[in-house]
């Protein structure tokens, strides 16, 4: 399937919007769909005869079901069906089953598989009935028996039995072997910093709620509305699971409010409402409660130890970095949180390393800029550190320290434009007038404080496919299995095949969310422009010469010698370069042909054998300023730079939207986001956004955010990068090295909550 599926309702621009350029500011095309409630998310799509699924979650942390007894719930009127592990249907046994293509090493877990109890909140049972209230009244009437035994759910007390993960999970990289002699390199060193570093657990909460809506058909197709990030991947993990051929599964996702990370792997909800239309051969929606969204994924708690030594001038002579974060019982849930020491600054002795401890919990998950949240931080916490150790600028600390070649492996960088960053970064915010010392300054009841940060993320390109149908009267459909997160992608993808096919924007449709589409990556990493866009660009130059080629056919074209070079496409025709008044417009061309559409496809590999000789990286360079009340703990940020160094931006406005959020989800890290664990029942105690604290609106004050110009044609064939996760990296830390600024208390664990203002520490 490669033309418009109506079903999709696909957004297209605004009428009248025109030719635009990629680099300029373009308002989302989908927004007029969002802000009316046209866009529809998976839990809103009807469908007749629909049965409503609410899921009951298991309340101990370890152990066995001893009985489900379900009388009492049967009774609720509209009831049809109460499913567990005792009267699911078939489903494989093998772990390969289970894995989704973002699996880390390990056995995924298989909701209802059997009477074991692997972590607090996991389901347990689920109730469908004729109405959502009707399921949700018997849902609490169901009553579960278990045989509970001891559970651990403690990373700190079980540090010493950390073990080195498998490494098996697409996109990470194990930490490389030791640079040097990091260690007696640091006890040479006559200026040095030891810190250690704690992060609690942070959990995701997207404004829409995970929900699977399972279309069943007469002839037993379903159709699958999921809040997933990948519909191609969520169709996989449906097939292997229930043994279904993928052309009996179709998955749409035409839109996602939100994920960043949380959407990456199928969740629960999709496998138990595709089990229970299986098992009674009808539509069937299942929607998690805020709640339950803690039971699935989080960004896992991780304790770091940062060395970092210097000779008087400043050049660093080591740098060695560790950390143990927790994982489940039954993966390696593994995230590159070190090697981003490695790739940073000059050195020419550096240690990393990496392990995991097992806990009675749920598998972590990525969450935005996943590892570099946390491995950021604490580097750049300690360079701060380190710079108050020498009595040196922050900022000239990282410069004496600028690394041209990436330092553990001395590959060149395909691009790097982080000087850039921090000159205009630095610039804009004023930087120059920065007193030196701490407590410098106070306004009132606060101390002010001015702390920066570098940010790194990694410039991904996977591959993908995408088709490009130009029909009879003008207007294009590209498409491609991608998907569009509230990041822009349905917008800079039309920008990519407006602008080379020469068309209003308004007369391009872009295509995305359906598991039928073209084959794309899972949208995550940052990688989509780079890698769907240009699939775009390769389709839209095939279907250019297909239409010139068409546009020869006759044989008193004006096109008949002409090359591509020789002509351009703009304003919806083909035209000579040399003589614009000679044209035929594109529709004309189809028409010509006696067909109503001509289609051509494109298959985008990244070039790995080139690629692989740089290290491929985003950069930014964050500025806070901060006002803390001592005497009340509160730390208000009041002003933020972020200069961003991630390719040719290829809409202004939507990344700008993008860096804009990731600093806001940056502030709120630093100050507010944590999951705390009532270790006697292994269970997260705020679980929800009343207690799980978020960055609001009066949190936020002035952000600016700055491009600087930058061009990666190694990356990809546009000279984009990604700018998804660089937004937040670093962040944290910059906020941290103001408050230090400003109050002289070196804060080393994030969130940064009034208690520890107060006392000082840690």
């Amino acid at each position: 399937m490669t033309d418009l599926i109506q079903a999709l309702h696909t957004p297209v621009a605004e009428p009248g919007t025109g030719q635009v350029v990629t680099g300029t500011a373009v308002s989302r095309v989908d927004g007029r769909a969002k802000v009316t409630g046209a866009a529809r998310y998976a839990a809103e799509h009807p469908a007749e005869h629909l049965l409503y699924g609410v899921v009951v979650s298991g309340t101990i942390a370890k152990g066995r079901i001893l009985d489900i007894d379900t009388a009492e719930a049967m009774l609720i009127e509209g009831v049809v069906e109460v499913m567990s592990h005792m009267n699911r249907p078939k489903l494989r046994s093998f772990d390969l089953a289970y894995k989704d293509m973002t699996a880390p090493a390990g056995s995924p877990f298989r909701p209802f598989y059997d009477d074991q109890i692997l972590y607090n909140g996991q389901p347990v049972a689920l109730v469908l009935a004729e109405t959502f209230e009707a399921a949700r009244r018997a849902a609490a009437l169901v009553r579960i028996r278990y045989e509970e035994e001891e559970h651990d759910t403690r990373l700190t007390a079980n540090l010493g039995r950390a073990y080195t993960p498998r490494p098996l999970k697409a996109g990470y990289e194990p930490p490389p072997p030791e640079k040097g002699n990091a260690e007696k390199a640091f006890k040479a060193a006559p200026v040095k910093i030891e810190a250690e570093f704690y992060h609690g657990v942070e959990h995701h909460n997207p404004l829409e709620l995970f929900a699977s809506t399972v279309i069943r058909a007469e002839d037993g197709h379903l159709t699958i509305y999921d809040k997933t990030q990948s519909s191609q991947n969520s169709r996989w993990y449906v097939s292997h699971v229930f043994g279904l051929s993928k052309d009996k599964v179709t998955v749409r996702n035409p839109y996602v409010g939100g994920a960043f990370g949380s959407g990456l792997r199928p969740q629960y909800q999709l496998t138990l409402a595709v089990m229970a239309s299986l098992h009674l051969q009808r539509s069937v929606r299942v929607q998690l409660t805020r709640q339950q969204m803690f039971s699935f994924g989080h960004r896992p708690e991780t304790v770091q130890w940062v060395k970092l030594a210097a000779d008087r001038d400043g050049t660093l002579t080591s740098i060695q970095h560790e950390a143990i974060a927790e994982t489940s019982q039954i993966e390696d849930y593994v995230e590159v949180v070190v090697n981003w020491s490695g790739l940073v600054y000059t050195c020419d002795n550096i240690k990393l390393g990496y392990k995991l401890v097992s806990l009675d919990q749920y598998t972590p998950i990525d969450m935005r800029a996943p590892g570099a949240a946390h491995g950021m931080h604490a580097l750049e916490v300690a360079m701060d550190e380190l710079s108050y150790a020498l009595k040196m600028d922050p900022l000239s600390l990282r410069l004496k320290n600028y690394a041209d070649r990436a330092p553990i492996d001395d590959k060149p960088y395909s691009s790097k434009e982080l000087r850039a960053c921090y000159e205009q970064g630095a610039e804009k915010f004023g930087w120059s007038q920065r007193p030196l010392a701490p407590r410098a300054r106070k306004e009132g009841s606060e101390w002010v404080g001015w702390g920066m940060a570098t940010g790194a993320w990694d410039a991904l390109q996977m591959f993908a496919r995408a088709s490009a149908v130009m029909h009879a009267d003008g207007s294009l459909v590209v498409s491609s299995a991608a998907t569009d997160i509230g990041t822009g992608t349905y917008t800079v993808m039309a920008m990519i095949a407006a602008e080379a096919m020469g068309l209003p924007l308004e007369r391009v449709t872009f295509q995305l969310g359906d598991s039928t589409l073209p084959v794309a990556p899972i949208e995550g990493g940052s990688s989509h422009v780079a890698t769907v866009g240009s699939a775009v660009a390769g389709v839209c130059d095939k279907l250019r010469l297909t239409l010139l080629r068409y546009a020869q056919a006759d044989a008193d074209s004006p096109f008949r010698d002409k090359r591509l070079k020789d002509v351009e496409f703009a304003g919806g025709v083909l035209r000579l370069k040399k003589n614009p008044d000679t044209f035929i417009s594109l529709g004309t061309i189809v028409r010509n042909t006696g067909r109503e559409r001509l289609e051509e496809k494109y298959l985008m590999l990244p070039q790995m054998l080139k690629q692989r000789k740089f290290r491929r990286m985003v950069h930014s360079a964050v500025f806070v300023e901060v006002r803390v009340d001592e005497e009340l703990g509160i730390v208000r940020v009041t002003r933020v730079v972020s200069a961003i160094a991630a390719g040719r931006i290829m809409n202004t406005k939507t990344a700008g939207s993008q860096i804009v959020g990731g600093v806001v989800w940056g502030i709120s890290q630093a100050l507010h986001e944590e999951s705390h664990t009532d270790h006697r029942f292994g269970r997260f105690m705020n679980h929800n956004l009343s207690e799980y604290h978020v960055a609001v609106n009066a949190d936020i004050h002035d952000i600016d955010v700055i491009f600087v110009e930058e061009d990666d044609r190694i990356v990809s064939r546009l000279g984009a990068k990604g700018v998804g996760e660089i937004g937040l990296v670093s962040v944290a830390a910059a906020v941290s090295n103001a408050i230090y600024h400003a109050t002289g208390k070196r804060i080393r664990s994030t969130p940064i909550t009034p208690d520890k203002v107060l006392a000082g520490g840690p």
